[in-house]
């Protein structure tokens, strides 16, 4: 079908950011004494707000606290590491040039903070493709993915029909979030499991951002 709006997730869909966000994060946690491997963070935390590092720790260690700072902390080594290793996914600049160039209208939709996604798109040079008014962040809503709540924000904002949006996620709980927004879409499977894209709803799977295209009509 046609669609209205297209919404991309940017932590690995846009930006290849999800290897090293997830290897530090396992890293610090282990260091707090919350012993995390990579896997354990891609399993736990991959499509989540930052929030969710805290409930998770509170839920398993009897309500144990991270420390003051340990968001902005956090954030710090990503952002070095961004600026040292980040790069873009492969085929996400030339597929958001070609939306622009047919006037397709789209725009991105992520857990993460409003910094974070903006010096993830610094780094890669992927800025330039995304006007402000066109980035929301769960700190827009108050909660993150897989509520529904960022999805139907952005719709609402630009004034589309949910039901007329195609969103692009990597996660199982980005697929979550958009199936129950009423959200057709379509799972990126470079990182992911198909079968876990799949078991949480996706509507198809693509391997490749090559093939986003063909979706839209």
């Amino acid at each position: 079908m046609a669609y209205d709006l297209v919404i991309f997730d940017n932590d690995g869909v846009l930006v290849d950011s999800e290897p090293l966000s997830n290897r530090l994060l396992a890293g610090y946690l282990t260091e707090l004494g919350y012993p995390t491997t990579t896997e354990d963070s891609y399993r736990d935390f991959m499509g989540t707000a930052a929030h969710r590092v805290h409930d998770v720790i509170a839920e398993r260690y009897d309500g144990a606290k991270l420390p003051d700072g340990f968001d902005e902390l956090y954030h710090g080594r990503v952002f070095a590491a961004f600026g040292a290793e980040l790069t873009a996914v492969r085929g996400a600049e030339a597929l958001l040039k070609e939306l622009q160039q047919r006037a397709v209208p789209y725009c991105l939709a992520s857990s993460a903070h409003h910094d974070w996604i903006r010096t993830a798109l610094d780094v890669t040079g992927l800025r330039e493709y995304h006007a402000e008014e066109r980035i929301f962040s769960a700190q827009d809503v108050g909660v993150g993915k897989p509520a529904p709540d960022l999805f139907l924000h952005a719709a609402r904002t630009l004034g589309v029909d949910p039901a007329r949006c195609l969103v692009l996620e990597d996660s199982p709980n980005g697929v979550l979030a958009a199936r129950a927004a009423g959200m057709d879409v379509y799972g990126y499977t470079a990182l992911t499991d198909p079968a876990k894209l799949t078991a949480a709803g996706a509507t198809g799977l693509i391997a490749d951002l090559a093939e986003v295209p063909a979706l839209l009509g």
